[in-house]
């Protein structure tokens, strides 16, 4: 190795990649603030539940013989590892008089193929498995019910289980996302357990109204004025007593914080939580970004980990290059995610995904818009041919990207885990 230069490691799938890069050029290794993980998941969470956010504590609303809905996430959000917390909520309800026949635990799969057994003994652990029910949310299901329509003119129908539950309680991460401005919370709710026309109705705000783009209003930690947000928080305040517990990672992605309660406020002060933890200041952008998702289950797939776009952008020039490595072994993520090229390459797009918008759709388009404004070089799983119509440039060895890459006089950062770092520019003091 050149003695100007190196070695920084990134995640990579289940494994690690070093590269090689020039010191002397690299502005800075970026990564959230540094936040102690909980060292007593247990008891955090059982005071998260007595003493939540403008809230009585949770066993005050319980009665035993309730009915309860435990919602959580699916595997593409396991890093949350939410396995570490349902027993201790279990638990909780235990206490409260709700036993194990009363509770139905509800993967809120959104539009995603609800997993096999083994993935769900997986997310609540074989002995939670073993003793409650456990559902895959289908947004097809027939049996789903309407409860109501938002403001937005959006249809909400959910999961029947959630709906006729006597109370619901939803368990998720928050963290920053492209499209809601940030996840959790309300999103258990829709995307996370609602019917396929509820969920494509909300997500369709994501399109410009215009032309073939996201739309402005969407973005990275934008709420106010966002109508995808809005329109998910109108869902959820129609689901009856509804509780949320979010859960916080760490940049490490180890949990960190349990803030439980009503779903809006619970959920804003989840997201303050984020900020503070993801935001890292900077006083330029760079060149050149060279990152990592943060390896599996992050790196799945270009629909999971190219979320990490979303965030790094933020320190990258226009036009500048951006390094990801994204292992991809489920390649593009759902099966029509590399379908909607088909329309991209042949002009059909922009009216086909307006009278039949996807989520898959609209990140394929995303990632293309992202190829458009950087040169977006990969290494990862995904054949070099696949990706070259998006604009995406793939490769499968590290040592062949950086050879077509020109280093010479160009700033850079280093960015070990861009799904939990958010860089921003800050003014000079």
């Amino acid at each position: 190795m050149d003695t100007m230069n190196k070695l920084y490691r990134f995640a990579y799938g289940d494994g690690y990649v070093d590269v090689p890069l020039p010191e002397k050029q690299v502005l800075g290794v970026l990564s959230g603030n540094e936040v102690a993980p909980l060292a007593d998941i247990a008891e955090a969470a059982a005071d998260a539940l007595d003493h939540p956010v403008d809230a009585p504590a949770l066993r005050t609303l319980l009665k035993p013989g309730m009915r309860v809905a435990l919602i959580i996430s699916d595997m593409s959000r396991y890093w949350m590892r939410q396995d570490l917390v349902v027993p201790h909520v279990l638990a909780y309800l235990g206490s409260c008089g709700i036993d194990d026949a009363s509770v139905t635990i509800v993967i809120a799969n959104g539009t995603h193929d609800g997993g096999p057994e083994s993935e769900l003994r997986q997310l609540v652990t074989d002995a939670v498995f073993d003793r409650v029910r456990v559902v895959n949310h289908d947004c097809d299901d027939p049996e789903s019910v309407y409860i109501g329509t938002t403001a937005h003119g959006n249809r909400v129908i959910i999961n029947k289980e959630v709906a006729q539950a006597d109370f619901v309680i939803a368990l998720g991460a928050c963290t920053h996302h492209v499209m809601a401005g940030f996840g959790g919370g309300r999103k258990s709710i829709l995307p996370g357990v609602s019917a396929r026309s509820t969920i494509c109705y909300n997500h369709a705000f994501a399109l410009d109204e215009h032309q073939l783009m996201s739309s402005p209003k969407i973005g990275n930690a934008k709420l106010e004025g966002n109508p995808l947000h809005e329109d998910m928080c109108e869902a959820a305040a129609l689901v009856k007593n509804l509780f949320v517990i979010n859960l916080v990672m760490n940049a490490d992605m180890k949990l960190a914080d349990i803030i439980a309660g009503s779903p809006m406020a619970s959920w804003q002060k989840a997201c303050a939580r984020v900020d503070e933890i993801y935001r890292v200041p900077i006083k330029e952008k760079a060149d050149i970004v060279v990152a990592s998702c943060g390896g599996f289950p992050k790196d799945m797939s270009l629909y999971q980990g190219t979320k990490s776009i979303d965030n790094v952008e933020f320190c990258l020039k226009p036009g500048g290059t951006l390094i990801l490595m994204i292992e991809a072994r489920d390649g593009g993520g759902p099966e029509e995610y590399f379908g909607w090229c088909r329309d991209y390459v042949g002009g059909t797009m922009n009216r086909r995904i307006r009278d039949a918008f996807t989520v898959p759709g609209y990140i394929f388009l995303l990632n293309c818009e992202q190829a458009q404004r950087y040169n977006v070089m990969m290494l990862t799983r995904v054949p070099k041919e696949t990706a070259a119509p998006m604009g995406i440039h793939a490769y499968d060895d590290i040592c062949t990207l950086l050879a077509d890459v020109d280093f010479a006089g160009k700033s850079i950062y280093v960015i070990p885990n861009a799904s939990t770092t958010v860089p921003g520019i800050v003014e000079n003091e």
